[in-house]
C-alpha cells in the first residue's frame, strides 16, 4: 500500500472552487430539482463532521462539501442548498425528494443499492478506531469486553458487530457525541472511517487526547447518494467528478481538508476509479 502523509503546511492551499453555499437546513420544499433544467439543487451533507462536512453559522466545510460545490457547479447549478443527512435518514430524504444527491460519507453498499443509486466512489477510506492518546487498543482485537461507540445507521456499527461479537456497542445518533464520550474516558473508543477520525483527532479541543489507531479494517467506498434508477444524473455526477480528478481539483480538496490531521491518504486507491451507472 502507497501512503501519501499531508502535511499541515497544505491547508493554505486555496481551491478554485464555488464558495460554500448558504440555504435550507431542513430540507422543506420541493426536490428533485439536481436533473430538471434549473439552476437550484439541494444537497444532503453532514453537518457535524469536521474535515468533511461540517456547519457553522452559515458556512459550510470539508471534503465532501468541496466536491459537491464543484459538482454542482459543473452540473450548472448556481444556488446549492445543504440539507443535514444524518446516516439513518439518507434514504428516506433521497425517497422523498428532500435533497437531489447526498454527499455524506456514503459508502456504496449492496443493500443501500437496493434503495438508491450511487454515483462515484469520489474516495475510498478504511474504518478505524479513535482512543485515548494513553489507549493501550491497538486494533479491533483489543475490543472484547470494551465499550465501543459508532452511530445508529453506519455501515461502521454491522462491521464490528461481525469483527468483534465480544465488545459492548453503544449506538449514538451523530459522532459528535460518540467523540466526546470518549474524551471524558466514558466509552473507550469511536469506530467510523478514518477520514472522520482524523476530523475529531485534529480538533482543538481533543488535540492530545485523541488519536486514530491507523488500523484500517475495511474498504469504505464513498458514493454520491440519489434516487434509484436515475442513469441520467449518475452520469451527470460521474462525467463532473472526473473532470474534478483531471483538472487537479480532487488532490487540491484533499490536501486541503485532510492536510492538517496529518492523514494518510492511500494513493494506491485515491482517487478511485467510478462505477458504471446503471
Amino acid at each position: 500500500m502507497t501512503m501519501r502523509r499531508l502535511g499541515a503546511a497544505s491547508a493554505a492551499l486555496v481551491l478554485t472552487l464555488g464558495l460554500a453555499a448558504c440555504g435550507s437546513d431542513d430540507g422543506g420544499g420541493d426536490g428533485g430539482s439536481g436533473g430538471d433544467g434549473g439552476d437550484s439543487i439541494k444537497i444532503g451533507i453532514k453537518f457535524d463532521q469536521p474535515g468533511l462536512g461540517l456547519k457553522e453559522g452559515n458556512t459550510y466545510t470539508g471534503f465532501d462539501v468541496d466536491v459537491a460545490n464543484y459538482v454542482a457547479k459543473e452540473m450548472g447549478k448556481t444556488d446549492v442548498q445543504f440539507v443535514q443527512a444524518p446516516s439513518k435518514q439518507r434514504e428516506d430524504l433521497i425517497a422523498t425528494g428532500q435533497v437531489d444527491l447526498i454527499f455524506a460519507t456514503y459508502s456504496i453498499t449492496d443493500e443501500r443499492k437496493e434503495k438508491v443509486s450511487f454515483a462515484g466512489p469520489y474516495f475510498i477510506a478504511g474504518q478505524d478506531l479513535l482512543v485515548a492518546t494513553d489507549a493501550k487498543i491497538t486494533g479491533p482485537k483489543d475490543l472484547d469486553g470494551k465499550k465501543l461507540c459508532s452511530v445508529t445507521g453506519s455501515t461502521s456499527a454491522d462491521n464490528v458487530k461481525k469483527e468483534v461479537p465480544g465488545v459492548n456497542l453503544q449506538e449514538f445518533d451523530t459522532y459528535s457525541k460518540c467523540a466526546e464520550a470518549v474524551s471524558k474516558g466514558q466509552l473507550d473508543a469511536l469506530t467510523t472511517d478514518d477520514t472522520i477520525l482524523a476530523g475529531y483527532a485534529a480538533q482543538d479541543q481533543y488535540k492530545g487526547k485523541l488519536k486514530v489507531v491507523g488500523a484500517p479494517f475495511s474498504e469504505e467506498r464513498y458514493g454520491v447518494g440519489l434516487k434509484k434508477g436515475d442513469t441520467e444524473l449518475c452520469e451527470q455526477v460521474n462525467e463532473a467528478l472526473t473532470k474534478m480528478v483531471d483538472d487537479g481539483e480532487w488532490d487540491k480538496a484533499v490536501e486541503k481538508n485532510f492536510g492538517p490531521a496529518g492523514f494518510e491518504v492511500d494513493s494506491e486507491t485515491n482517487p478511485p476509479k467510478l462505477d458504471t451507472c446503471s
